[in-house]
């Protein structure tokens, strides 16, 4: 198991700059996921930590030890690509003991390692087969297999699971996550899914414009959004900003937060659907704009004053129609403000 810091690290080309200033601390034996759209810096980051890319300024530590300029072969890392950069021609076995054959390890070392990462990523009965030979997720598992053979402190992994399907993606996050706790590795990895981020991070690194909006646990960085961005980047459907004036909801004489708040910020499924004229002079009346029946849920799009407020309910009983008067309830703890800048604001 490795620390990983970042200190000061930052990157620019001429008068592009992909990262500013980041520092990160990545404890030893943790799943870091680093997050966020197209553009924000995580492939960045990554290659940055492997040798792959060189830091225009600041300072990279692997357990301790500087390697900022250090090359990747002796960063003490494995790294995982998005296309799997399997060899066609060469079997499983050889592909997973490559990287061991060009450092010189001794066959018969090579052999038992290969063996055993092969046990262990249920490849054991392939190992004659070639890439074209196996499906999506036994090439998935291959090219995870050649970085842990290295038997290295560190794995990178790039968007490892872009090119599967829906499902064998759920799958193999359990594998991965399972496998990264079984082996005690620290893994930083690049994603732009929340759901993967979300699922099996213990460390979420949300990046936009090549800064780190905020670094969280998973449950923190939905609870307890620090920006506007990550509220909205974070949650499906994304959180509601509704703006305020004056402290109501613009267009309404609705109280919704203190003053110095910009926006009110509520989860989907944190609003609750009641009809209109049920009695309750809590709710805040609105008129559903559209619906989108999802099965289990429907999600709604409600007009409060010159706002739009989504809600996530039961699509059992989620029965309004399109121009229907509604009241919308939720409790004052569900409510997030944030400032003009888009900065969380303290409950």
């Amino acid at each position: 198991m490795s620390l990983i810091e970042l200190e000061s690290v930052a990157k620019s080309w001429g008068d592009t700059t992909a990262l500013q200033s980041l520092n990160l601390r990545i404890e030893p034996g943790t799943f870091c996921v680093l997050l966020g759209p197209s553009g924000c810096g995580k492939s960045t980051t990554l290659r940055i930590i492997a040798g792959l890319e060189s830091a225009s300024s600041g300072q990279v530590r692997i357990e301790g030890r500087d390697v900022t300029h250090l090359p990747p072969a002796q960063r003490g890392i494995a790294m995982v690509f998005q296309n799997y950069a399997l060899f066609p021609h060469l079997t499983v076995a050889d592909n997973i003991g490559f990287g061991l054959s060009v450092r010189g390890t001794p066959k018969a070392e090579a052999a038992e390692r290969i063996d055993q990462t092969a046990r262990l990523l249920g490849l054991a009965h392939l190992l004659d087969r070639r890439p074209a030979q196996l499906s999506g997720g036994q090439q998935q598992r291959l090219a995870l297999g050649r970085a842990l053979v290295a038997q290295a402190r560190v794995c990178l992994m790039d968007e490892p699971l872009s090119n599967l399907d829906a499902q064998l993606r759920q799958e193999m996050r359990t594998e991965l996550r399972e496998l990264q706790q079984r082996l005690g590795l620290t893994v930083v990895y690049v994603t732009h899914d929340q759901t993967e981020a979300m699922s099996m991070a213990d460390q979420v690194v949300l990046l936009h414009q090549g800064r780190v909006e905020q670094c969280a646990p998973p449950r923190e960085v939905y609870a307890a959004p620090a920006t506007t961005f990550a509220a909205r980047f974070i949650g499906t459907p994304p959180m509601n900003l509704v703006k305020l004036d004056g402290g109501r909801i613009a267009g309404t004489d609705v109280a919704a937060g203190p003053d110095g708040a910009q926006w009110l910020g509520l989860r989907p499924e944190a609003v609750r659907l009641a009809p209109a004229g049920g009695g309750d002079a809590q709710g805040v009346t609105a008129t559903v704009h559209s619906q989108e029946y999802l099965g289990a849920d429907a999600v709604l799009r409600c007009a409060v004053g010159s706002e739009f407020i989504t809600v996530r309910a039961p699509g059992q009983q989620a029965m309004a129609r399109q121009g229907e008067a509604v009241q919308l309830h939720w409790q004052p703890g569900d409510c997030h403000h944030f400032d003009p800048q888009g900065r969380r604001l303290p409950a």
